[in-house]
């Protein structure tokens, strides 16, 4: 009996800090912005190939999702901005970055013309778009009053 305690209690310990570390793992990306692209859009925010005439969000948080390009000279002033807000609002939303560059499907599937554009995605609302460099006074009145009300 004692050699039975003396080998599950270690694997115990050891499994529940491999969850432990695996959950951690999941919020460890709050407060900053997260780069995606194609595979971790469907799976986390919309999958419009699944769903193409509804829309169906995978999200645990309201998000902005930033269309932009390393090229874009207003993506990369807004990039700052984008970054302040992600830590500012870590408990109440999550702040995306999708390379239409390297992503151009999606881009398309969205139809991003202009750039940056930003996607608002409240709970349980449909999203709404946004384009250009928003200030961060305005970025902050709408995840205030359409994201997390």
């Amino acid at each position: 009996m004692k050699k039975l305690l003396l080998f599950f209690v270690p694997m115990f310990i050891m499994a529940y800090s491999l969850n432990a570390q695996s959950t951690a793992g999941e919020d460890s990306n709050y407060g900053k912005v997260i780069h995606i692209g194609k595979s971790d859009f469907l799976e986390k925010i919309y999958d419009y190939e699944k769903n193409p005439d509804k829309w169906v969000y995978n999200g645990k948080k309201a998000a902005i999702i930033d269309f932009y390009a390393d090229w874009c000279g207003p993506c990369r002033m807004l990039s700052p901005t984008l970054k302040s807000l992600a830590e500012k609002y870590k408990d109440d939303i999550i702040i995306y970055k999708v390379n239409t560059d390297e992503e151009r499907e999606l881009a398309a599937a969205f139809g991003i013309t202009s750039l940056p554009t930003l996607l608002f995605i409240p709970m349980d609302e449909m999203p709404q778009v946004a384009q250009g460099a928003l200030p961060k006074k305005e970025l902050e009145k709408a995840i205030n009053d359409f994201l997390i009300k």
